[in-house]
C-alpha cells in the first residue's frame, strides 16, 4: 500500500483541525435535491437512503457513509454526492439507523463496526439495479465501517471496484481517547446532546431495557459505549466493542483497491489512526 504525498496547502484560517472540522461539519451548507428511499434490513429494521443522479444515465454508484451524528443530508456528505453526480455517477447517502429523523425500531442503532447494514444496502443495490461499477466512500465512522467491511468479507461484490475512507478512526479506542481531551470538549459536548435525544427515545421506545436512572449514569461518549452502544449490540463493554469494531486489525486483508485520506491534524485522530507501519 503505497503513501502519497500530500500537495495540499490549507489557506490560513483552515490550517487549524479545529476550524476545518467546525467548518465542513456545521457552518457549510449546501442545498441539493435527492431522493429518499427507505429499504428494510435483514433483522426487520429500516434504512432511508437519499439518492441523487447523474445528469445523464450512468452504470457508476457511489455509496456514501457519514459520521457520527451524521445524516446523508449533512453538507460534508451531499457535497460529495453532488460533486460525484457532476462526474458522471449517481449516489447514494446512507443514513446510519435512526439518524433518518426517525428513530429505528430495533433496541439498538448505529455503531462503528455494523458491516451488515452495509452489506444489507449493497445487496439491495445489486439485486435492484444495473450498476457495474460501485465505489464505497466513507467518512470518519462511516470510513472505519468501509474498511473493516473490505477486510472482513471474503466475497466482496464484483461491482465493488475501489473505495476511499476519510478522517477515518481506525483505531476507535485512541480515537476515544481524542473525543475526550479538553480541546475537543466542544465537540463532545456537540454530540453528547444528539445521542442523549437519541437515547432517551430509547429509553421511552424500551423503558424496560433502559431506565431513566441510567440515563443519568451517561454523560460521555466513552459511558455511552459503556452502558449502551456495547450491551445493545452483544458486546461485553466498550473494550471489547472497540477491539472487535475498529478496522486496523482488518487492513492486511483488504484487496479492493483503496484510498484512506486523513488530514495530520485531525482533532479527532491519534497518531495509532495513521496506519503508516501497514503503508
Amino acid at each position: 500500500m503505497p503513501q502519497i504525498k500530500s500537495r495540499y496547502k490549507p489557506s490560513l484560517p483552515f490550517k487549524s483541525g479545529f476550524i476545518s472540522t467546525v467548518y465542513s461539519g456545521l457552518i457549510r451548507y449546501i442545498k441539493y435535491p435527492q431522493k429518499r428511499e427507505r429499504i428494510k434490513l435483514s433483522d426487520g429494521d429500516f434504512l432511508d437512503l437519499d439518492w441523487s443522479y447523474a445528469s445523464e444515465p450512468t452504470n457508476s454508484l457511489a455509496i456514501i457513509l457519514h459520521g457520527m451524528e451524521g445524516h446523508g443530508q449533512r453538507p460534508y456528505v451531499s457535497g460529495i454526492a453532488r460533486h460525484l453526480n457532476t462526474q458522471h455517477m449517481d449516489a447514494i447517502c446512507v443514513n446510519f439507523r435512526g439518524c433518518s429523523g426517525q428513530i429505528n425500531t430495533q433496541f439498538f442503532s448505529f455503531h462503528s463496526g455494523q458491516t451488515e447494514d452495509l452489506k444489507d444496502v449493497i445487496t439491495h443495490v445489486i439485486s435492484n439495479h444495473n450498476y457495474d461499477s460501485i465505489f464505497l466512500n466513507g467518512i470518519s465512522l462511516g470510513g472505519n465501517i468501509v474498511l473493516k467491511y473490505l477486510g472482513e468479507t471474503s466475497d466482496v461484490p464484483k461491482q465493488i471496484k475501489a473505495a476511499m475512507a476519510v478522517s477515518v478512526p481506525v483505531d476507535l479506542a485512541g480515537s476515544s481517547k481524542a473525543l475526550h481531551r479538553f480541546k475537543n470538549c466542544l465537540f463532545h459536548i456537540y454530540f453528547m446532546i444528539g445521542l442523549k435525544l437519541k437515547l432517551k427515545q430509547k429509553q421511552r421506545q424500551f423503558p424496560t431495557k433502559i431506565s431513566r436512572l441510567s440515563l443519568w449514569r451517561i454523560w460521555t461518549l466513552r459511558a455511552l459505549d459503556e452502558f449502551y452502544t456495547s450491551r445493545a449490540n452483544g458486546f461485553k463493554d466498550a473494550a471489547e466493542y472497540y477491539n472487535k469494531s475498529n478496522s486496523l486489525q482488518y487492513l492486511p486483508a483488504i484487496t479492493t483497491p483503496v484510498l484512506i485520506l486523513n488530514a495530520l491534524n485531525d482533532t479527532f485522530l491519534t497518531e495509532t489512526c495513521y496506519p503508516n507501519a501497514i503503508a
